[in-house]
C-alpha cells in the first residue's frame, strides 16, 4: 500500500496548476482505501495458488488495476457530491463545496479519463473491460434507485438488485481485477469469476452495514443519522419493517417518507418505527448471510496469511463504525 500511494499520485499528476492543487487535496483526504486492498489481496491469493506457496513481488499490472479502481471510485464520489449537493465528504469539505459544481464535474471527468488512458498506455484492456462494466452497473443502479424512490414501492428483491449494481459491482470489480492482474489477459476465468462473486457478496454486506449505520446501529457513525430517510431511500431495515406491519402503519410511514422527509419530527418518527420493529435484526441476519457467502468463495484457495487477511477485511466491512 505504501508503494501504491506513489503509483496513485503519479496517475493523478497534471501540469494544470488548479487541477494539480485539487488532486493533491483529494490524495490527502483519501479514506480507508479498502478497494485497493481488495485488489492487492486477491491478486496475491491467486499468485500464491499458482506458485504453490509464497508469491514474488507484486507486478505492475496489479498496481495499474488498483490505481484504475481508485481513480474510478474517486471520480464517482466527486460526481455523487455534486448530485447530492453534499458539502462534506469523509470529514473534509467536498470538491464542489470548495471549488463549485462546474469544477467538481470536470475533476470527476478528468479522473475517469486518467483511468482510461492508463489502461490504454499499459495495454491492460482486460482490466479496463472489468472496470467499465462496473461503471455501467453503478450508473444503472443509481438511476434505478431514483426511479423507485419516486413511488417508494421497493421490494427486497428490487433493493438487492439496486445495491448489487450501485455498490457491490465496484467491490466485485476490485476482486476480479486483482485476480485478472496476475494472469495473462484472457486466462484465469474460473478464479476471476469466483473472486468477482466473492466481491459482490462483500459489497452487498457492505451496503447493508451502511443502512444500519444510518440508523445509529449502536455506534458512532461519523454521519448524521436518518440521512437515508431524508433522501427518501428505501433501505433494507425499512423495507422489512414495512412488510411486517399493519396496512395502516405502512400507509402512515410511507406518507411520512414521501411527503415529510425534510421535517425532523417525521424523520424521528420513521427512525423510531424502524428501530422498534424487526427490520434491524433482519438486516443484520442478511448481512451475516452475505458475509458467509463471501467467505465460502475463498474455500477454493489455499489456507494462509493472505486468505486470512481477506476474511479479516470482510469482517471489518461489517464491523466498522463509519
Amino acid at each position: 500500500m505504501q508503494a501504491f500511494q506513489g503509483h496513485f499520485r503519479e496517475a493523478m499528476r497534471t501540469d494544470v496548476p488548479l487541477l494539480d492543487h485539487i488532486t493533491r487535496y483529494i490524495i490527502r483526504r483519501n479514506g480507508k482505501q479498502m478497494r485497493p486492498l481488495f485488489v492487492f489481496l486477491t491478486a496475491r491469493l491467486v499468485a500464491e495458488q499458482d506458485a504453490g506457496g509464497p508469491a514474488g513481488p507484486t507486478g505492475r499490472r496489479t498496481f495499474v488495476a488498483a490505481s484504475l479502481i481508485e481513480l474510478l471510485h474517486t471520480a464517482t464520489l466527486v460526481h455523487d457530491d455534486v448530485v447530492d449537493d453534499s458539502p462534506v465528504r469523509r470529514g473534509f469539505f467536498s470538491i464542489q463545496a470548495l471549488w463549485r459544481k462546474k469544477i467538481a464535474v470536470l475533476v470527476g471527468d478528468y479522473l475517469l479519463s486518467r483511468g482510461l488512458l492508463m489502461s490504454v498506455d499499459e495495454d491492460t484492456w482486460d482490466l479496463l473491460k472489468i472496470t467499465s462494466e462496473a461503471v455501467r452497473l453503478m450508473s444503472e443502479g443509481e438511476l434505478l434507485q431514483i426511479e423507485k424512490a419516486r413511488r417508494l414501492d421497493i421490494t427486497e428483491d428490487v433493493y438487492t438488485e439496486i445495491i448489487r449494481r450501485k455498490t457491490a459491482s465496484l467491490i466485485a470489480a476490485c476482486c476480479a481485477c486483482g485476480a485478472a492482474s496476475v494472469r495473462p489477459p484472457g486466462s484465469g476465468g474460473e478464479e476471476v469469476a469466483r473472486l468477482r462473486a466473492f466481491g459482490e457478496a462483500v459489497g452487498l454486506a457492505f451496503q447493508i452495514k451502511d443502512d444500519l449505520l444510518d440508523l445509529g446501529d449502536g455506534t458512532i457513525t461519523g454521519k448524521p443519522s436518518g440521512v437515508d430517510i431524508k433522501e427518501r431511500k428505501m433501505t433494507l431495515p425499512l423495507i422489512h419493517a414495512l412488510q411486517c406491519c399493519s396496512s395502516g402503519d405502512r400507509r402512515r410511514i410511507i406518507r411520512l417518507v414521501k411527503h415529510h422527509h425534510d421535517e425532523p419530527a417525521a424523520v424521528d418518527e420513521v427512525m423510531a418505527f424502524i428501530l422498534e420493529g424487526p427490520g434491524v435484526a433482519y438486516a443484520r441476519d442478511r448481512m451475516q448471510m452475505y458475509r458467509e457467502s463471501a467467505v465460502r468463495q475463498l474455500d477454493a484457495f489455499p489456507e494462509g496469511a493472505t486468505r486470512a487477511a481477506l476474511v479479516d477485511l470482510v469482517d471489518y466491512t461489517i464491523a466498522r463504525e463509519k
